[in-house]
């Protein structure tokens, strides 16, 4: 886990802590809030993680809500400075928009990252000219500065694939993400050639959903489920979207998209096979 990474989730593990001692104590977010001197709102962002953590918040809180034990308050007032470390990500932030730092940060720290792709090459997985064609695709405003770095932000988020404590990465995609063009035709085959190579990667399992299967689970698009080595910290559900994120961490909304993720595991070729499919667009392109 990268350091960045373990502050987004002290965040999130605090958060959730103070949530439940709120609750226990039977006392609402807006009183919450009034002791602190913020709206209800706030309360539920620093719930969520979504937020830094200031010290006499959290000390005005713990008071709130009856924890006097001094050896619990040093635990969770340590876990608030640690919250607040700042992610190396934090100097992309002329081009990280704030609602995609959570999840570079979340990403990072996981243990296990399952995600499905439609569009195209899931960010871990591309090239560096891939990476280019797709953000200045999705950018056309953008300066060729701007582009270059958000092109460095991607490739530096793939180092958590070869680092000691590299994730588990299994990544369903949709033939239509290998069959889109990005780039010219020496663009799409590095891609591709890459794609065969990172699968053989032990912690890359990659699977191809080919058009030849017909409809298949992954009707809702695109999405990322993540599992983290911490066991108070629930698994994550991210879905992207054009100028936000949302985050999915209840139970049963988790359980289906762990359903969907399955089917297509089970529905797609094995990596094996999967290379096969890879192997059969190289030669077509």
């Amino acid at each position: 886990m990268s350091p960045g990474g373990g502050s987004v989730v002290r965040r999130i593990l605090l958060g959730s802590q103070l949530r439940r001692l709120r609750e226990s104590r039977g006392i609402t977010r807006e009183a919450a809030g009034y002791s602190i001197r913020a709206s209800e709102s706030k309360i539920s962002r620093m719930e969520l993680g979504r937020v830094s953590f200031k010290a006499r918040d959290v000390e005005d809180l713990l008071t709130l809500y009856g924890v006097i034990d001094d050896a619990e308050r040093a635990a969770l007032l340590g876990l608030a400075k640690e919250a607040n470390l700042a992610g190396w990500w934090h100097s992309y932030g002329d081009v990280l928009p704030g609602w995609f730092q959570t999840y570079v940060g979340l990403e990072g720290a996981a243990s296990l990252i399952r995600a499905y792709e439609v569009q195209f090459v899931h960010g871990l997985l591309q090239t560096e000219a891939y990476a280019h064609a797709v953000v200045s695709r999705g950018n056309p405003k953008a300066s060729t500065a701007e582009i270059d770095r958000r092109v460095a932000l991607r490739l530096e988020r793939q180092k958590a694939l070869v680092s000691e404590s590299a994730p588990q990465l299994h990544a369903v995609l949709d033939e239509a993400a290998l069959r889109r063009p990005y780039g010219d035709r020496n663009v799409m085959r590095g891609q591709l050639q890459h794609l065969m190579e990172i699968s053989e990667q032990p912690n890359v399992t990659l699977q191809v959903m080919p058009f030849s299967f017909g409809g298949h689970a992954g009707e809702s698009g695109a999405f990322t489920l993540l599992r983290f080595p911490e066991s108070d910290l629930s698994d994550l559900v991210y879905l992207e979207q054009l100028t936000s994120s949302l985050y999915l961490d209840k139970p049963e909304e988790v359980a289906q998209y762990e359903q969907v993720m399955e089917e297509l595991q089970r529905e797609s070729p094995d990596p094996a096979g999967s290379r096969d499919v890879l192997r059969g667009l190289l030669q077509l392109s």
